[in-house]
């Protein structure tokens, strides 16, 4: 016979969280509470509980209904600097999502990627509707995103690792412009006064080309690709300074070619020559190796070559690029406690996290 109140033939009622209360012999409060895995409820209460929801098929509360109930959409937002593509091609972006999605899976939320790399009204649309709970930039956000102001104002909590730097947002950081200083002071430690940089986008414009005081004037650049080349001006005057169009160990090989060849391809006279190249990643680096293994220059005795970020680099086989390591699981991981930290309505610090100079194989001494 059909269940009490059930129509001959309907299909039957689905069981509720206050049926499996009821089951356990519990509020139905305690019976969310379990579900929740909350602290409070005592081990042997919760297996109850757990075993009745099994007996009735109760599958638990569910996820969509409970955010709305807590005003919250259960998804966190992070916005990548390029392409999508990018956040799966660059070592380093992935080692920093997984670390923000670590923390972000702990607080029972989801990681919606979005894209940072159009400034027009349709990225600007789906930023001003897209249901999120807060919003990390996280691969250091441009200098004047207007997506910024258009979270803040629908009351979306910001985290930037490395930017944007603007009024509430709350920012992840390394020091890339002293970091960037160090690596330079070892080059002129090991003699080099020719030093030419190859550096990331100054805008995400697809511009690739020499990066002239008229580019650096009429844009203020991102931040690690702006403090990163001030760091080095700090130390010396660069002899060439090449801004390639993306993060790519191809963008690297033609900026060394660039730097270090004349038009027709061949090598510079060794007295016109660069001997030192410092990329401002370790993909644009490994590019570099390569290319200028190409052209004929042995690395480090003809020209020497450092990156920034201390990714793995399997690419230059047992030679060990000299770089700056930063913590790249541990920015997704501190951008992550911060958005739980928001979450509960307090005000986190910013956080700066320590990096340093890591010499391997890739310098040495200028030629004689």
């Amino acid at each position: 016979m059909p269940a009490t109140g059930q129509a001959s033939g309907a299909p039957p009622r689905r069981p509720t969280l206050r049926d499996v209360a009821a089951r356990a012999e519990v509020s139905a409060s305690t019976a969310s509470l379990a579900f929740a895995g909350d602290a409070r409820v005592a081990p042997p209460t919760r297996e109850r509980v757990l075993a009745a929801a099994a007996e009735l098929g109760y599958p638990g509360p569910d996820p969509l209904a409970r955010s709305l109930r807590q005003g919250r959409s259960g998804v966190v937002g992070a916005v990548v600097g390029e392409r999508l593509g990018y956040a799966f091609a660059d070592p380093f972006a992935v080692a920093t999502l997984d670390g923000l999605a670590e923390e972000v899976g702990a607080l029972g939320s989801a990681l919606l990627l979005l894209s940072g790399g159009e400034d027009d009204d349709r990225r600007l649309a789906r930023v001003a509707h897209v249901p999120v709970d807060a919003v990390v930039y996280a691969t250091c956000g441009g200098p004047a995103d207007p997506a910024v102001d258009l979270l803040l104002r629908r009351g979306v909590p910001v985290v930037g690792i490395e930017g944007p730097r603007a009024p509430g947002v709350h920012l992840v950081d390394v020091d890339n412009r002293g970091s960037s200083a160090d690596l330079a002071r070892e080059l002129v430690r090991l003699g080099h006064r020719r030093v030419a940089v190859a550096t990331l986008p100054w805008r995400l414009d697809g511009r690739r080309g020499p990066l002239d005081a008229a580019r650096r004037c009429a844009a203020p650049g991102y931040d690690d690709a702006r403090l990163r080349l001030l760091g080095v001006e700090d130390v010396l005057a660069p002899s060439g300074v090449w801004e390639c169009a993306g993060n790519q160990r191809e963008e690297g090989a033609l900026a060394a070619r660039a730097l270090l060849a004349d038009g027709a391809g061949r090598p510079l006279p060794p007295g016109r020559r660069p001997t030192a190249l410092v990329a401002q990643s370790d993909l644009l680096a490994v590019g570099a190796v390569l290319a200028a293994q190409e052209l004929g220059l042995r690395v480090p005795q003809d020209v020497s070559v450092a990156g920034y970020d201390g990714i793995e680099t399997p690419w230059l086989g047992g030679a060990v690029l000299t770089t700056v390591e930063q913590p790249a699981a541990e920015k997704g991981r501190a951008a992550g406690r911060m958005v739980a930290a928001l979450l509960r309505g307090e005000s986190p610090p910013d956080v700066d996290l320590p990096v340093r100079l890591r010499r391997g194989t890739t310098t040495g001494p200028p030629p004689l």
